[in-house]
């Protein structure tokens, strides 16, 4: 029975996770086509291609409220629901329903990533981290959709409204899944009498590393989802080889995202896993923006792998620096909330650098220096230590969660 449970648990998480970044990654490979039939400014399809982000931060701080409100797994409908029908409403040609469409996917998307960390805590406490792995192999998985299907459903839908409009499809199918098959508490959960509040959360070193590495790898992952088909477009590539290039890279993610977790176990902490997942990143993008053309599958692969890594651990850190499931469903929060935010920042400014007539060399180098930052805050966040609240105060656990530490 308990095995069934974590089973359909399992793939119940897998199907959630596949409907969280279409939204993101369908848009990409058609800007060129937007930019062209919709009037879109550089500057204006950056901020379309932020809008998602910016709101994803926003509203992820909301899903540790809504959820004590209603319930995780209703809180996780609601959010489905708001996906499904903001992807219909996105390519409705009214003025300004495309951005609000994406804002509204993007706020939706927030919420149910934030609420799932707290769940696969709470079912399976002891994988927590690699089953954390699977769920983001699903991410990485639908963000390869989104960018592989995005033009030729377009050709074979007979437009681009249709194909941003298709994906609404698999949000509302997941959400009757999920709304008929949700695991519930197997016992009643209730709040420690001394659960950390957020401003004590906010209070200690250990949650900003977690949240500026967070939003520094989000924040390249963003910026490939928004506009590496339109930058590859620069190097001379056609609108389905970029769009297609793209999906390889994201389609590489699969891999690393189910193996990084596995790699983070074999050392002491996660900072050698973290290392070897941005180094990867960053001669991914290096090969694929300023190498030969020879180099593109190399490129796409390395850059792959390295973001799926990232991205992999980096979720995985929510579960592996918390102590129980409500601490790292409020972890998650904020460090979403605020990682997403700042992430948000990185597709608009490559927005204005385009408009401003950026050469794709020197966009490149900004991002490699971005790689660099964050390599910081991985070293600092990879570290073993742990965030409990069981005692009176919430204290940071040091190496192998044995004597209390006073920093972090």
């Amino acid at each position: 029975m308990q095995r069934r449970r974590a089973v359909g648990f399992i793939l119940l998480m897998f199907l959630v996770g596949l409907n969280l970044r279409p939204a993101l990654s369908s848009v990409a490979p058609l800007l060129a086509r937007l930019k062209e039939n919709a009037g879109l400014t550089p500057t204006a399809a950056g901020v379309l291609t932020t809008l998602p982000v910016l709101f994803l931060g926003l509203a992820a701080p909301l899903a540790p409220l809504i959820a004590r409100r209603i319930g995780t797994e209703r809180a996780l409908s609601a959010a489905l629901l708001l996906l499904g029908g903001a992807l219909l409403i996105r390519p409705l040609p009214l003025p300004g329903v495309l951005f609000i469409g994406s804002a509204l996917a993007g706020a939706a998307i927030g919420l149910a990533g934030t609420l799932l960390p707290s769940l696969v805590k709470r079912e399976l406490p002891q994988s927590a981290d690699l089953v954390t792995g699977l769920y983001t192999m699903a991410l990485c998985f639908g963000g390869a959709l989104g960018a592989g299907f995005s033009v030729p459903l377009t050709h074979f839908l007979g437009g681009w409204q249709v194909s941003l409009a298709s994906w609404a499809l698999l949000a509302l199918v997941t959400l009757a899944l999920w709304a008929t098959l949700a695991p519930t508490p197997q016992v009643a959960q209730a709040a420690s009498p001394h659960s950390a509040s957020l401003k004590a959360l906010l209070r200690k070193p250990l949650t900003w590393q977690v949240m500026l590495y967070m939003g520094i790898q989000s924040s390249m992952a963003y910026i490939v989802f928004g506009w590496l088909p339109t930058l590859l477009i620069y190097r001379g590539y056609g609108e389905s080889e970029a769009g297609f290039t793209m999906a390889v890279s994201i389609v590489c993610q699969l891999g690393s995202a189910l193996a990084a977790p596995w790699l983070a176990r074999l050392g002491r902490d996660q900072r050698p896993a973290l290392f070897v997942m941005l180094t990867f990143t960053a001669v991914g993008l290096y090969l694929l923006m300023v190498a030969p053309h020879a180099w593109q599958w190399p490129g796409a692969a390395l850059l792959g792998l390295g973001q799926g890594g990232s991205f992999s651990l980096a979720l995985s850190l929510l579960v592996l620096r918390t102590a129980n499931a409500g601490l790292a469903g409020k972890l998650s929060g904020l460090v979403q909330g605020g990682g997403y935010t700042i992430a948000a920042l990185g597709p608009f400014g490559v927005g204005l650098l385009i408009q401003a007539g950026a050469r794709l060399e020197h966009i490149t180098y900004l991002l490699l220096a971005l790689i660099g930052v964050c390599f910081v805050f991985a070293f600092l966040a990879g570290r073993d230590r742990k965030l409990d609240d069981r005692a009176d105060t919430l204290v940071v656990l040091g190496p192998g969660a044995g004597m209390a530490k006073g920093v972090s």
